[in-house]
């Protein structure tokens, strides 16, 4: 079932727990158009698993996924073509991860960033380093706020931390982010993967019908905010066709603040 995925790995465990690993650790697991694709099926794939009752998501190495690959996000400004597969792309991902069957459990072992911070929150649980950095840095790379920002930041942190940290684009730690309420738990970073294991086994080994329409239940609340994302993603590649994606993006490579046009007199 997970034979054609190139930089995602599977380890199944005992009681039907799957282990997922984000592997491509020598770009700190970033999302190009190979990975964002497979973290976007991965979870229907994990939903029709009749051999996984629980899946853990965590990163190789010291990243659980550093954002977008600024090369992809180069090849998608003013792209039309791909701007607009993007966009059913980034649906399949958030729709994927709320709709799934079985609970996702995301170990947070390092920086998570664009697609990375969409698995992380949107999972069932999140477990996160105390010094983690999660992010959603649109505003940096000069489009808004799209992916999952949307309908999961206000629901965790509350409205006013969301717009300070959307707006802004800066990086919350682990420590804070379960202080705020983002995650279920921050911990020792080597006591991450563990923690998230043992919790699986719990789920695994629980009642399963209720333990799945429990989950269900809750997301309710998501699905009912699907026109705030809806919205939000059309506005993130609207602005992937405008000239400030393109400032954004050359700052990011060439690591100076950006010179957006939109803020240029």
């Amino acid at each position: 079932m997970y034979e054609d995925y190139q930089q995602l790995t599977f380890e199944r465990r005992e009681h039907g727990v799957l282990l997922i690993t984000i592997d491509n650790p020598a770009k700190y697991n970033a999302a190009d158009e190979q990975l964002h694709g497979e973290l976007a099926r991965v979870w229907t794939d994990v939903s029709r698993d009749p051999e996984t009752r629980v899946a853990v998501i965590t990163g190789a190495g010291r990243a659980f996924s550093a954002g977008g690959d600024l090369a992809m996000v180069e090849r998608m400004a003013g792209d039309h073509e791909r701007v607009s597969h993007m966009l059913s792309e980034m649906s399949d991902l958030v729709y994927n991860i709320i709709n799934c069957e079985k609970p996702i459990i995301s170990a947070i072992n390092g920086v998570a960033v664009g697609a990375g911070v969409v698995v992380a929150l949107l999972a069932d649980i999140a477990i996160c380093a105390e010094d983690a950095k999660l992010g959603d840095g649109h505003v940096k790379l000069g489009v808004s706020a799209g992916d999952h920002a949307a309908i999961i930041w206000p629901l965790l942190a509350g409205m006013a931390k969301a717009r300070y940290y959307l707006l802004t684009g800066e990086m919350v730690t682990g420590a804070e982010a379960e202080r705020l309420g983002m995650v279920a738990k921050a911990l020792p970073r080597d006591e991450v993967l563990d923690e998230s294991l043992r919790v699986a086994d719990v789920l695994a080994t629980g009642a399963q019908q209720a333990i799945r329409l429990t989950k269900r239940s809750l997301n309710s609340w998501l699905r009912s905010a699907g026109p705030t994302f809806d919205a939000s993603a059309a506005y993130e590649m609207l602005c992937f066709m405008g000239p400030d994606v393109v400032e954004g993006a050359a700052a990011l490579r060439e690591k100076r603040p950006p010179r957006f046009p939109s803020a240029t007199p």
